[in-house]
């Protein structure tokens, strides 16, 4: 994706994250269990990611170099969230409008500017919205220009994030092919002559699959289902 169409896809996935969880809380309720986060509440949920935006929002708008001036939001009451929640996204957006990609901030990633903070923000938004909608058992597609991206983001950062000493002896390569996005990556490329399996599918399937939000099932795979899992398990960022 280009710069300059993370902040347009951000707003249009809050607001797809706020109407979900508003049809979700009429439905549900605000103690309905989300089971691609467990142990997590709908509540927790749109908590989570208030509390997400918010921080972020005030690394931009400060452009803080550390986050020693941060100070935690208190946990607002359930009737409050949806409210609190559009007022968090609403924060982020107006920050990431207000701010050059290149402006150098504090991130927890090698990189650190307003263009990590963009792509990050997406993304996790993105799943999270997966996640929501969950609760409703209807999960919609995920743009392809998005969720190749997204995946390009789990490949690049959170791989050697969860394994900064490089693929663990006995990895194997994993094939990745969006057909939406006409595109294939890999995971642990390099480490074995020919992969396990190809993981074939929507880039936004493929992305909620290395996040471990829907089983492999949903993907077409050629090769050995388990072993791809396993190494799609590796990469553990809890």
């Amino acid at each position: 994706m280009r710069i300059d169409e993370y902040l347009p896809a951000l707003r249009r996935v809050d607001d797809r994250f706020a109407g979900a969880a508003a049809e979700a809380v009429l439905a549900r309720g605000w103690a309905a269990p989300v089971t691609s986060c467990p142990g997590w509440s709908l509540a927790d949920l749109v908590w989570h990611l208030a509390e997400v935006q918010h921080f972020w929002a005030w690394v931009v708008r400060t452009r803080a170099q550390d986050r020693s001036g941060y100070v935690e939001p208190v946990r607002h009451a359930d009737d409050e969230l949806l409210g609190y929640m559009a007022g968090r996204s609403a924060e982020l957006e107006t920050a990431l409008a207000g701010a050059d990609p290149a402006e150098r901030v504090w991130s927890w990633a090698p990189r650190k500017d307003v263009a990590f903070v963009l792509r990050r923000q997406l993304q996790e938004a993105t799943v999270h919205t997966a996640d929501v909608e969950q609760v409703l058992g209807d999960v919609r597609p995920i743009p392809a220009d998005v969720g190749l991206d997204g995946v390009d983001e789990w490949l690049e950062l959170m791989v050697p994030t969860a394994l900064p000493e490089g693929p663990p002896e006995g990895a194997h390569p994993v094939v990745l092919h969006a057909v939406d996005a006409d595109a294939e990556r890999t995971l642990f490329p390099g480490t074995r002559p020919l992969p396990v399996a190809t993981l074939t599918g929507a880039a936004g399937d493929l992305l909620l699959a290395v996040w471990r939000r829907v089983p492999l099932d949903v993907l077409t795979v050629d090769g050995d289902a388990a072993q791809a899992a396993a190494m799609i398990g590796l990469v553990d960022l809890e």
